[in-house]
């Protein structure tokens, strides 16, 4: 029987019943985001609730939470925090190909 008790963010302990002893193992888990990162998606949605936060090139209003937390991510990348990289896109292009058409007999 396998118990796992979260102590904090990255820390969990893991209780282990083997023949009425009572083994404890620390299991690490890598954190995905730095904390630089975390900070700069915070500043970033604190200004897109305040209203003040723009889009790069266009410059317009952000109103999305998800463009929001996008814009943090990448200022992150920037500045070197620890930041998974982005998800590639897919290799079809998102375009359908056309039927080829049967030439007639005329």
């Amino acid at each position: 029987m396998v118990k796992e008790e979260k102590l904090c963010h990255e820390v969990f302990i893991i209780k282990m019943h083997w023949h009425s002893n009572l083994f404890t193992q620390i299991k690490f888990i890598m954190a995905k985001y730095s904390k630089g990162a975390q900070k700069k998606v915070e500043k970033v949605m604190h200004e897109k609730k305040k209203g003040t936060l723009k889009s790069g090139s266009s410059g317009k209003k952000v109103k999305s939470r998800k463009q929001a937390i996008a814009i943090g991510l990448s200022e992150a990348r920037k500045s070197g925090a620890k930041v998974p990289k982005k998800k590639a896109a897919s290799k079809s292009g998102g375009r359908k190909k056309s039927a080829k058409k049967s030439s007639r007999k005329k």
